[in-house]
């Protein structure tokens, strides 16, 4: 292979401008990282745009064979595979003690240099192989010990807080317990049994719905929705700022990767002090080779997951903060668009706040909010919940349940928490209730990351019956100690967790009996009734009579009616911070988003034990809406 220098494959080429390219060459030596590594993963130079540059230079691409991955060294530790994925290098033995180098750079002899005296190896032939391609070789050949960190450290370390375990055996037990003496009840007492379950439910319910309404109006008079001024902010010069990492765990969003790419170039917030991981799974070809051919720079250092069970997103987290250098470390999705200024505002925050405090939860809102009813509704429901209920739990001192992504961390006490439950499919929520129970403190900022809202009902059952699902999982971990999560969150918290955990997978497992019941009283006070029921056996009128007492079905009435008033007013609520009158009478609607909850959490329910760890992936990218709309 010919001689290249540096300055004719990235200057004279034409690729970088003399400015750019000065700059790449400092960071290099701040950073310890190749010329090469910086100018890709900074937006100095596109990944397509490089590639094009060495096939005119007629360099053939070496090509891994990933089955047949070999270690050049048994004990590698962490810091050398750090210092291989810093340079883009690729160790392979040969006999004698030699090595051969692939790299991305053929005037990289900086690093070869680097590599021989790090390692105290000679090396005897270079290859050239694109850098996404050394990456995925590395991690899957030296990322096997992270990796099952990755999943099994927080079981590890502490088994009772993961939810490798779906039901422990006591839960198993009193579940069982409660069921045979049910059975035992409704065989002696059918009458008595049937209403007093119907009227504890009923009374679950309520309280339910009322504790969610409770949430709205202090979350409305609350000053817990955290605010940052523009002297506040002044008073962080850039240079001053930390190191910041935001993981962007993706999964076939080869349709989403450009407006992901696109969104990171307009953060406020000095680009060198960015740690930007986008982690992709191994298995995920289509990803990965749109993020080979990006045709403009972009700012993300990719980490490709080593294939294991579970294939979660807590998983793909857990590994890249193996890789993570920030002070502080957020997580965004693929079609996310945060505030410009929203790193910035977080630091400000976190200077401001007391220690005990380590996360702070921005709002999550949709850019295509009026592309159709599923997405209207979807904006109503984000609306109160990261408006007004996420303020109000913290107002009240309740556990808050983080949203799935712009929850900022302080990086040191989430590695002091154990990372995320790889086993849980709502990680964020279940880690919010983790940190709380440590003592730990979390905030809502008034900040806002526009996502895209599901357009499709399908997609949107699918995520949804997840979420539902993650949160039984998270009910389930938490009241293995009942009287252990009492003494750690306090009765407010206690109560809190039971009606606002437990009373959202209560009330959409009951709506559809209560609208039964609602229905069967509609039914029988209609004129026609008596003739359709004519030819019905009257033992079976009789019974129904007997289990719908006037008065149960009075109580039955007012509770679905009171409930779904109460969450129509919610949602009549949630358009005021934002201004988004337009929706207000969309409201109306939510018994019927009700049903679809409800729909989604029996789906939830029936994969929990039927697999539970099951990740149900959402589609990103339908909808035609590409930028927010804040009104």
């Amino acid at each position: 292979m010919r001689k290249f220098y540096r300055n004719d494959l990235f200057l004279k080429s034409g690729v970088l401008q003399e400015e750019a390219y000065d700059k790449v060459e400092v960071w290099s030596r701040e950073m310890n990282k190749s010329f090469l590594k910086v100018a890709l993963n900074y937006a100095f130079l596109s990944r397509l745009e490089y590639k094009q540059l060495l096939l005119k230079e007629e360099i053939k691409f070496y090509e891994f064979d990933y089955t047949g991955l070999i270690k050049f060294k048994e004990n590698l530790n962490k810091a050398d595979l750090d210092f291989l994925l810093d340079h883009n290098l690729y160790p392979i033995t040969r006999e004698n003690g030699l090595v051969d180098l692939v790299l991305a750079d053929p005037s990289d002899n900086i690093s070869i240099s680097k590599f021989s005296e790090y390692f105290s190896l000679e090396v005897k032939e270079i290859h050239i192989a694109e850098d996404m391609d050394i990456v995925k070789a590395l991690h899957l050949t030296y990322g096997e010990e992270l990796l099952e960190k990755a999943v099994f450290d927080l079981f590890n370390k502490d088994p009772k807080s993961s939810a490798l375990e779906t039901f422990t055996a006591k839960q198993v037990l009193v579940l069982g317990g409660i069921g045979i003496v049910f059975l035992i009840c409704l065989f002696l007492f059918p009458i008595i049994t049937i209403i007093s379950v119907n009227l504890l439910i009923n009374l679950f319910f309520l309280i339910s719905i009322g504790f969610k309404f409770l949430l709205t109006v202090v979350g409305a008079k609350s000053e817990a929705l955290q605010k940052i001024s523009s002297a506040e902010l002044g008073n962080f010069p850039d240079k001053d700022l930390p190191f910041y990492t935001l993981q962007l765990p993706v999964f076939k969003e080869s349709e989403v990767i450009y407006k992901l790419a696109s969104n990171l170039q307009n953060l406020d917030y000095p680009k060198e002090k960015l740690d930007v991981k986008l982690l992709i799974e191994s298995d995920d070809p289509v990803t990965f080779d749109a993020v080979k051919n990006l045709k403009f720079p972009c700012i993300f250092d990719p980490v490709i997951i080593p294939y294991a069970q579970p294939k979660t997103k807590p998983k793909a987290c857990n590994y890249g903060l193996h890789f993570s250098k920030g002070k502080y470390l957020t997580i965004y999705d693929a079609e996310d668009i945060p505030d410009s200024d929203q790193l910035k505002l977080v630091h400000a925050l976190f200077n401001k706040l007391p220690e005990e405090y380590i996360v702070v939860q921005c709002a999550l809102n949709y850019f295509n909010k009026t592309e159709n009813f599923l997405t209207r509704m979807f904006t109503l429901e984000y609306s109160y919940w990261f408006d007004y209920m996420l303020p109000g739990l913290d107002g009240l001192g309740v556990p808050i349940p983080l949203g799935g992504t712009s929850n900022h961390f302080k990086f040191d006490k989430l590695m002091e928490l154990g990372g995320w439950d790889g086993f849980n499919v709502t990680e964020d929520a279940d880690l919010g209730i983790r940190a709380y129970a440590k003592g730990y403190k979390v905030t809502v900022l008034n900040s806002t990351t526009y996502e895209e809202a599901n357009n499709e009902f399908y997609n949107w059952i699918r995520q949804r019956s997840r979420w539902i699902k993650g949160y039984m999982q998270t009910y389930l971990v938490h009241m293995r100690k009942p009287a252990k999560l009492f003494k750690e969150v306090g009765l407010n918290g206690f109560f809190g967790f039971q009606f606002f955990i437990g009373g959202t997978i209560f009330t959409f497992l009951t709506y559809p009996i209560l609208l039964f019941i609602f229905l069967f009283y509609i039914f029988l006070t209609f004129d026609f009734s008596e003739n359709l029921l004519s030819g019905v056996n009257t033992d079976i009128i009789n019974f129904f009579t007997l289990i719908f007492p006037e008065w149960v079905i009075i109580i039955s009435i007012f509770n679905f009616l009171a409930g779904n008033l109460l969450m129509i007013y919610i949602n009549m609520v949630a358009v005021f911070r934002r201004k988004s009158y337009n929706l207000i009478h969309f409201a109306i609607a939510n018994p019927v988003y009700w049903l679809m909850h409800s729909i989604s959490a029996y789906k939830g329910l029936f994969q929990l034990i039927s697999k539970p760890f099951y990740w149900e992936k959402t589609n990103h990218g339908l909808t035609k809406a590409h930028k927010p709309n804040k009104k």
